[in-house]
Parts: structure tokens; sequence; C-alpha cells
């Protein structure tokens, strides 16, 4: 309800926090439009981040924030206006992630989605990803087969899709299909995924901006292909819900 444009405030998602933690400074909790929990989110991280940092609860320095998915490590920088998240080490692996199927990465398999067969990665930041290298890529392509991947019987869990497209070593362009939220127009942990099976794949270098209809972001790549992301932060507006928005739920 809070989430829908039409009747509610409209969003892509419902951030819960901060929440008492016994390990990390702050905990997070996060929720897809159709009420199902995320694991994480790389755009609601440093989201949480500004909030924290508007409220006065953090400094300049690094914090930590558990979420689902794990501990994460975030920074505020620029006065609030640029956040950067450590998101933690992708992993490639059937079992992690899930995929069905033996244990093994999961790179360059075959998946079917009605009339299309894709090439395919998947890897997981603590939330699951099917990342589609793809010579073009387009809101259409995402908002056709994106549901398709996100249900696909290979994903136990189902997955959020990435449509990539390599611009060069240095650049990649995705559309995104969120499990739970449907067409997207950016997302931190699908930049960060999709960005580190270019760089699996060997068609990037470890610095890559990844470039998204909502905008851009920057994605570090570690050896062992741990993530810092940063990007920008944009205070829209501060407000309270009226109670008779709910009525009709209770």
């Amino acid at each position: 309800m809070i989430c829908h444009r039409n009747f509610g405030v409209g969003s892509d998602g419902i951030l819960l926090g901060p929440l008492p933690s016994p390990n990390s400074g702050f905990a997070l909790r996060i929720f897809n439009p159709d009420g199902s929990e995320a694991e994480k989110s790389g755009n609601g991280l440093r989201i949480f981040s500004r909030y924290l940092w508007d409220q006065k609860a953090v400094g300049t320095g690094e914090f930590s924030v558990e979420t689902l998915g794990g501990p994460v490590k975030a920074t505020v920088l620029d006065r609030g206006k640029t956040v950067r998240v450590e998101m933690g080490r992708v992993s490639f692996w059937s079992d992690a992630i899930p995929v069905i199927g033996n244990r093994r990465e999961v790179i360059n398999e075959k998946i079917q989605a009605a009339d299309k067969t894709f090439t395919f990665c998947a890897a997981t930041i603590g939330n699951p990803h099917c990342v589609v290298p793809s010579p073009e890529v387009t809101p259409e392509l995402a908002r056709r087969y994106g549901p398709l991947l996100e249900t696909h019987p290979s994903f136990p869990k189902r997955t959020n899709v990435q449509f990539m497209k390599v611009l060069d070593r240095a650049n990649i362009q995705i559309e995104i299909w969120e499990r739970g939220a449907g067409y997207t127009l950016a997302s931190g942990s699908s930049s960060s995924a999709a960005a580190a099976v270019a760089r699996k794949l060997g068609v990037c270098d470890s610095a890559i901006t990844v470039h998204m209809p909502g905008g851009e972001l920057s994605i570090q790549i570690g050896d062992d292909y741990s993530i810092s992301m940063t990007g920008p932060v944009t205070k829209v507006a501060d407000g309270i819900m009226a109670e008779e928005l709910f009525e009709a739920a209770l």
C-alpha cells in the first residue's frame, strides 16, 4: 500500500530502521512492493545511510549496518550527497545463490524464457542475481523477459535479473527487473552483481561505472570479488503518513 504509486506514497520498497543489532551499529529490514523481504539493497543502504547522517546518528567515519543478507560497512561523503557501501563478496556458486543442480560456478549457462534462449551468469551478494549479457539492452527486453527469468524454476528463491551490455572495459549498461518490485530504473545490488560478472568474464577491469536509466554507480571490485559501491543520494522530502491510508488494510 505504501509503495503504490496511485494510492500510496509511491516507492520501490520500504526501509524499516534503525533497529537494534547485537553485532552492528544499526540493523535494517528491507521490504519489496509485493511485501516480500529483501536480503540486501544497495540503493536502500545508501538511502538509509543518508537518513542516519541527517539524523546525526553517524558522522564522517565508517559504520556498520546489519541486513538479512549480512553486515555491510558504509561511509557518508560530501556532506551526505554521496555514500560508499562495502557490499560484501560476490559468489558465483550455485548453492550460495541458489541455483538448482550440482554445485558449480554458474557461468555462461543456457536458460529458456518463452521464445528465447539466453546465456546467463548467476551471482549472489547476499541476494540472488541472474545476469544476461546482451549486445543491446532495452526497457522492453527487461519488461518482457525479466518476470519469466525471475520466477524460472532454476531459481528456487526467485531472482533479480539484469540485462547487461558491455560498453568498454570500464563501463557497462544494464536494464533491471527486480524480484518483488518489477522493472526498476536503478539498483545498487544489481549494479554490483552485473559488474562482478563483467569482471569474471574478463570483459571489464576492476573499476566499473554502471549506467542505468536512473543514474550511474561506481563499482570497485577486489581480487576476492568484494564490492565497494559509491553513488549519489538526494533527499526528496520528509512527511507523515495519515492513519486512514491503512484503514482498508486493518
